[in-house]
């Protein structure tokens, strides 16, 4: 499936500046946003589907594809549009399986090992970091930096999304690099404005 947008907004419930998740990703969406990964790995399946369901249903007629992060099931049971997989989930040989050829598979890597790793074995597009230092990321170690995603999007053909601190500021370092677009979770939805947030980054991107 072809990949035809370049800002991937991530989801935290807990950061949505006070907002019900469905109403903040309603108003990303409303603004432009085409593409969402529902990213709520504390809640169960049960929760999680009826999440997934809430914004399949909120979000798709408002031009945007909804993924959900790792569960393969629950894509395929919601009629989502797609997974992202982690790096100790399926491999997207496998995800496909489920899912079926006409979803997206996104993948996560944080070296360039794993970016091979997703592109070889089927993923349609990679987020990759963190990039910038972000609290979110801390304990897992520094970020990778720009040098690192320069070297991953030069190996791979599909689209890298750069992950992790990513600002609309910090946007044409990305790009530069060989980014096909940025992903982003506090800048766009724990934010005064969404409508604002998604438009700095429209502009700093070219296109959403």
């Amino acid at each position: 499936m072809p990949i035809n947008f370049r800002c991937y907004l991530i989801t935290d419930r807990r950061h949505t500046g006070g907002r019900p998740l469905i109403a903040a990703l309603q108003a990303a969406a409303q603004a432009g946003i085409r593409a969402v990964q529902l990213r709520e790995k504390d809640l169960t399946p049960r929760e999680l589907y009826a999440l997934a369901g809430e914004a399949r249903d909120a979000l798709r007629p408002l031009g945007a594809r909804v993924l959900v992060n790792d569960r393969a099931d629950i894509a395929c049971a919601a009629g989502l549009d797609g997974v992202h997989l982690t790096t100790t989930g399926l491999s997207p040989k496998a995800a496909r399986g489920c899912v079926g050829e006409d979803a997206l598979i996104a993948a996560s890597a944080h070296t360039l090992a794993e970016a091979r790793f997703a592109e070889t074995f089927g993923a349609d597009f990679i987020t990759f970091g963190p990039v910038f230092p972000t609290a979110s990321k801390a304990p897992y170690g520094p970020p990778v930096g720009l040098d690192a995603l320069r070297e991953v999007c030069a190996a791979v053909r599909i689209p890298v999304f750069a992950l992790g601190g990513i600002t609309p500021d910090r946007v044409p370092a990305c790009l530069a690099a060989g980014a096909g677009g940025v992903a982003a979770i506090t800048a766009l939805l724990d934010v005064p404005h969404i409508a604002e947030a998604v438009d700095a980054f429209k502009g700093a991107l070219g296109a959403l």
